[in-house]
């Protein structure tokens, strides 16, 4: 069984509205299992729908990139550890939305990723992941460890 994911909502001011201009950030902690992503990504992008999020970026921007970063730290970074988690952290601003994702794992080299699109990597099943987040997202920033990965969408 797989334990149940825990959401905190701050609010960065005194105000209760989900109007752009008062900024708040959403922290998720998903369990390492697969079957958890579908659920954490609806939840996280219906609390960016809200927080006026362009309704298509976040039915598709936002929760492939979000899927793909979640799906890697749990597959890659925890490597399917049970024990592990994944934390997710949402900062919206009146500016923009960033998602970051940490995982409990080593790390990886993000400077040393081939380039799916490549003739040889076309029929490659794995790789293309973080080549879509770089597609979707505006800004995509990884810790030194390589554990941890920051999308950043800005408003348009």
């Amino acid at each position: 069984m797989t334990a149940p994911q825990k959401l905190l909502i701050r609010r960065h001011s005194g105000h209760a509205s989900d109007a752009p201009d008062h900024p708040f950030e959403i922290s998720l902690r998903v369990p390492t299992a697969l079957e958890v992503v579908e659920e954490a990504v609806d939840l996280v992008a219906r609390h960016c729908l809200a927080s006026g999020l362009a309704p298509r970026s976040a039915r598709f921007n936002l929760r492939v990139a979000l899927s793909e970063a979640l799906s890697n730290a749990i597959v890659y970074g925890n490597r399917l550890d049970p024990h592990k988690f994944v934390d997710v952290r949402v900062v919206v601003t009146a500016d923009s939305f960033s998602l970051h994702v940490q995982d409990e794992g080593e790390g990886f080299d993000y400077g040393d990723l081939p380039d799916p699109t490549v003739p040889e990597a076309i029929e490659a099943t794995e790789g293309r992941g973080l080549f879509l987040i770089r597609q979707l997202m505006d800004d995509v920033q990884f810790n030194e460890r390589g554990n941890s990965i920051c999308m950043t969408m800005r408003r348009a």
